[in-house]
C-alpha cells in the first residue's frame, strides 16, 4: 500500500478524468474527488455541443495539439469499451469567398503537421457530396472528426473511480487550500481534511481555487456565455456532420456553427458574449460578484477596447434571434427562423492575461504539492484523458507523489 492521499478539485470530464486516472495508476493510493454540485458534469462538460475535435486549429506542438491528438485515441478506446454513444460524423470549414479560401490552406498546413488523418481541401462539389445542403467556394474536410455523448463518459469515469477505491464527494465545495510543509489542507463545509496532493480542476472558479492557495491572480477567468439553437426536427437532414467557418483572424471567437448531436438533434451556435455570471445559465442572470471580478480586470478594458468589431458582431446575435440564424444561413441557406427555437447556454471558463489577451494554450501550474489546471479551454473535454495521463505523468515525475507512490502501468 502506498498511503499516499491524493484530492481532485472539480467533477467535470477533467478532473474526473484526473481522479480515476490517479486511481488506477498508483496502487493503494487513497483518491478523492471533490464537487460542490450534486451532480458531476454540472458545468462545461455538459453544456457544450459533444464535439471530439480532431486537432485542425492548433499550433504544432502545443500542449494542445499534442494532448488533443493524444486525447482522440484515449477517447475512442474509451467509449468503445463502455458503449458510449460516439459518431464520427466528419466536419468541413466552409469558405464563403476567396479571402477565406486562402486561410484554409494555412488551417490544413496545421493539421497535417499535427497529424490528423485524412484531412484535406475539398471544391464545391466535393462539399455538396459531403454535405449536400450546404454552399461553399472551398472547405477543409475532415472526415474523422466526431460527436460523442461527454456527461455519459463523465460518469462511466466516476464509476472506474469507484471501482478502483477512489472517494466522491459530491456536494462539497472546497472553500479552502492551504500548504503546510508536505501536506495540504482541504476545507469544506463539512471540516478540513490533509492530503499529499491536491490537484485542481475547477473550470469556471479556476483562477479562484487557485488564489486561495497562494497562486498568482493571473491568468484571470473572464466568462462568455455562448447561446445555442435548435435545428426543427423536420429539418435535421439539412445538416449530416459539423459544419464550421473559417476562422477570422478579426475575431477572437470562431462565430456560429452548425453542430449535430448523438441524439440527432443539430445545435446552431454559440455566439459569445461577455456571461454576468460564471454559471448563469438563464438569461438575465446576474451574479454581482462575478460582475465586479470581470469588468475590475483591467486586462478586459484592454480586450474590450481591441475587440470593438468583435463587440458589435457578437452582440447582434445575442440581441436578435433573426441575425443569430441569419449566420448559420450563410452556410445552410435552407434554414429559417421559423426553423429553430432556443436551446441551452454554455458559460466558457477563458482565461485572459492582465494585457487583455486570451490565453489560447493549456495551462497547469503548481508547486510540488498543488497542480493547477488554469486553463483547458475547447479540445478541453476532447483532451480530458490526455490531460489526466500529462498530470498524472509529471506528478510521479517530479516527485509530487512522494518516494512511498507505487508506480504502476494505467491498466
Amino acid at each position: 500500500m502506498s498511503g499516499v492521499r491524493v484530492a481532485v478539485v472539480g467533477g467535470g470530464i477533467i478532473g474526473t478524468a484526473v481522479a480515476r486516472h490517479l486511481s488506477r495508476r498508483l496502487e493503494g493510493a487513497e483518491v478523492t474527488l471533490f464537487e460542490k454540485e450534486d451532480g458531476l458534469a454540472a458545468h462545461q462538460t455538459g453544456h457544450n455541443s459533444g464535439v471530439v475535435h480532431a486537432g485542425l486549429y492548433y499550433d504544432p506542438g502545443s500542449l494542445k495539439a499534442t494532448l488533443c491528438r493524444r486525447g482522440v485515441h484515449l477517447l475512442q478506446e474509451f467509449v468503445q469499451r463502455h458503449d458510449i454513444a460516439y459518431d464520427e460524423c466528419g466536419k468541413v470549414v466552409v469558405a464563403l469567398d476567396e479571402r477565406e479560401s486562402a486561410r484554409l490552406d494555412a488551417i490544413h498546413a496545421r493539421a497535417v503537421a499535427n497529424g490528423v488523418p485524412d484531412v484535406r481541401i475539398i471544391d464545391a462539389d466535393e462539399i455538396r457530396a459531403v454535405e449536400p445542403h450546404s454552399r461553399g467556394i472551398r472547405a477543409l474536410h475532415s472526415p474523422h472528426t466526431a460527436i460523442v455523448d461527454y456527461p455519459a463518459m463523465t460518469t462511466a469515469l466516476a464509476a472506474e473511480l469507484r471501482d478502483a477505491g477512489g472517494t466522491l464527494r459530491l456536494g462539497h465545495e472546497v472553500t479552502a487550500l492551504e500548504q503546510r510543509g508536505s501536506t495540504v489542507r482541504v476545507g469544506t463545509a463539512g471540516g478540513t481534511d490533509e492530503f499529499d496532493l491536491v490537484i485542481t480542476c475547477a473550470g469556471l472558479q479556476s483562477d479562484r481555487l487557485a488564489r486561495r492557495a497562494g497562486e498568482t491572480r493571473d491568468p484571470r477567468i473572464v466568462p462568455f456565455y455562448g447561446d445555442y439553437f435548435m435545428l426543427a426536427p423536420a429539418k435535421r437532414h439539412l445538416v449530416n456532420g459539423l459544419i464550421y467557418p473559417v476562422p477570422d483572424p478579426r475575431y477572437p471567437f470562431l462565430g456560429v456553427h452548425l453542430t449535430k448531436r448523438v441524439d440527432g438533434a443539430v445545435m446552431l451556435g454559440p455566439n459569445a458574449f461577455l456571461s454576468l455570471g460564471r454559471e448563469a445559465y438563464r438569461p438575465r442572470q446576474v451574479v454581482p460578484r462575478d460582475v465586479r471580478d470581470a469588468v475590475g480586470f483591467p486586462g478586459f478594458w484592454r480586450f474590450a477596447a481591441g475587440n470593438v468589431a468583435a463587440a458589435v458582431r457578437e452582440s447582434r446575435t445575442a440581441l436578435s434571434p433573426a441575425a443569430f440564424v441569419a449566420e448559420a444561413r450563410k452556410y445552410v441557406p435552407g434554414i429559417d427562423t421559423a426553423d429553430v427555437t432556443r436551446g441551452p447556454r454554455g458559460i466558457r471558463a477563458q482565461a485572459m492575461d492582465a494585457r487583455g489577451r486570451l490565453v489560447d494554450d493549456f495551462v497547469i501550474t503548481g508547486t510540488d504539492r498543488v497542480v493547477h489546471v488554469r486553463n483547458a479551454p475547447s479540445p478541453g473535454a476532447t483532451s480530458a484523458l490526455a490531460i489526466a495521463e500529462h498530470i498524472v505523468t509529471e506528478a510521479l515525475r517530479r516527485g509530487h507523489l512522494g518516494t512511498s507512490a507505487e508506480r504502476n502501468q494505467d491498466r
